[in-house]
């Protein structure tokens, strides 16, 4: 059996990063398709209007989170993966025959259910087969995933230019539901995982019963470390998700190219940069924390720290070498603080809640999320997008001051 080699683990990430390539491809395509998709529904000229529509995935994305870590805690991840990845490929599939805003807007909506199922689970699933000193890089590798779909996403609008949107949208959709199919063969659950259900189901002190969700959740908010952590993870996000959403405008808009090439341009510079910036900070996390604990808290701060210059260069510049080094920076750093969440949560949240904290980050970071796309929306409007980003800049500076402060791990796993 596969599961049963020494070198399944290596497996595991390897499988979850098609996956991961493939949940960020098929949300991202939305947003460099929008010059095409207005053509035929005419709602999506309106950037408020896209920007609600980007952004209903994202409330229904964050309120699924935590719903998800607690699912995940309880059953297997594997068939979570399996079932995530199924439905949204299927939604990504009929987004192809949606005719009017309406019908986009509720399956965007789908698609932030099934999408939110995802990133818990695949991470805790993860952190269960690597431990020590393959994590951070385990998981560094996987979001290179993400950042490839990405980068393959901001090619919707050229793919929509030869085949059509719709065509677009159809083609992808159906390679996930294909894909969702070869990981019921060879995804496998985490045996500690599936012995810690089997344990708590025996002695009835965890399962889906109100008292048990109650009790997890207690024990997560009760701990200090998870507040610092959900303040360092949340705040990063407003400009990691502008940067996701809006990155294509305002490249268009800085630099004045139509929007079939600042798609790519924008999104390949970004995902390449933050390619190295997580391989980068697994590998120093890694190594650094076999010598001072505090090691993968520090490579992230360093991360941070990047973004800061990078974000307030990336608002005021207006010729391609300084928007494209600000873009350069901002994906090396925040490559570098994305590869260190979950092995700094590993540090002070016990195994069997990861995926319960993981999905409450994750929550109030989509909604940080959700709520600077629409506000972004307007700025764009108002031609004040670059302020905007100069401004995210700050309230990073805040998050990573906080995150040296407080954080202080005592073990690099706990038990």
């Amino acid at each position: 059996m596969f599961k049963n080699s020494k070198h399944y683990p290596i497996l595991v990430v390897a499988l979850l990063w098609v996956v991961a390539l493939l949940n960020y491809m098929d949300r991202q395509m939305l947003s460099t398709m929008q010059s095409s998709i207005c053509t035929d529904i005419v709602e999506l000229q309106e950037a408020e209007a896209f920007g609600a529509l980007m952004a209903i995935f994202l409330w229904i994305y964050g309120f699924m989170s935590p719903v998800a870590g607690l699912i995940a805690d309880r059953l297997s991840r594997k068939w979570l993966v399996v079932a995530s990845l199924f439905v949204w490929s299927a939604v990504t599939f009929l987004m192809g025959y949606a005719e009017n805003f309406n019908q986009l807007y509720w399956l965007r909506a789908i698609m932030g259910v099934s999408e939110a199922l995802y990133i818990p689970s695949a991470l805790s699933l993860i952190a269960d087969w690597h431990e020590g000193k393959s994590r951070s890089l385990a998981i560094g590798v996987h979001t290179t995933g993400l950042y490839i779909g990405q980068a393959i996403g901001g090619f919707g609008a050229t793919a929509a230019t030869f085949f059509s949107w719709q065509g677009t949208f159809q083609g992808f959709g159906m390679v996930g539901i294909v894909y969702s199919l070869i990981l019921i063969l060879l995804l496998h659950e985490n045996p500690k995982h599936d012995i810690r259900s089997a344990t708590a189901s025996k002695n009835g002190t965890t399962g889906f019963a109100a008292g048990d969700i109650l009790k997890s959740l207690a024990l997560v908010f009760s701990n200090f470390a998870f507040w610092v952590i959900l303040i360092y993870f949340a705040v990063p996000s407003l400009p990691g998700w502008a940067t996701k959403n809006w990155l294509p405008t305002l490249f268009a808009e800085s630099l004045n190219i139509p929007m079939s090439e600042a798609g790519p341009i924008s999104t390949i510079t970004i995902a390449a940069s933050s390619f190295v910036g997580v391989l980068f900070g697994g590998y120093l996390s890694d190594r650094w924390v076999q010598r001072n604990i505090r090691g993968r808290i520090y490579t992230g701060a360093i991360g941070l720290g990047l973004t800061i210059p990078a974000l307030c260069l990336l608002g005021m510049g207006h010729d391609l070498f300084s928007v494209v080094s600000a873009v350069l920076l901002f994906g090396i750093g925040f490559g570098m603080f994305d590869a260190n969440n979950m092995p700094i949560l590993c540090q002070f949240i016990a195994a069997k809640y990861r995926a319960t904290a993981y999905g409450i980050m994750n929550m109030v970071g989509v909604f940080f999320g959700a709520a600077v796309t629409q506000v972004l929306g307007r700025w764009t409007d108002a031609g004040n997008l670059g302020s905007g980003f100069v401004l995210l800049g700050g309230a990073v500076a805040v998050a990573l001051i906080l995150q040296l402060a407080c954080l202080k791990p005592q073990t690099d796993n706990k038990e």
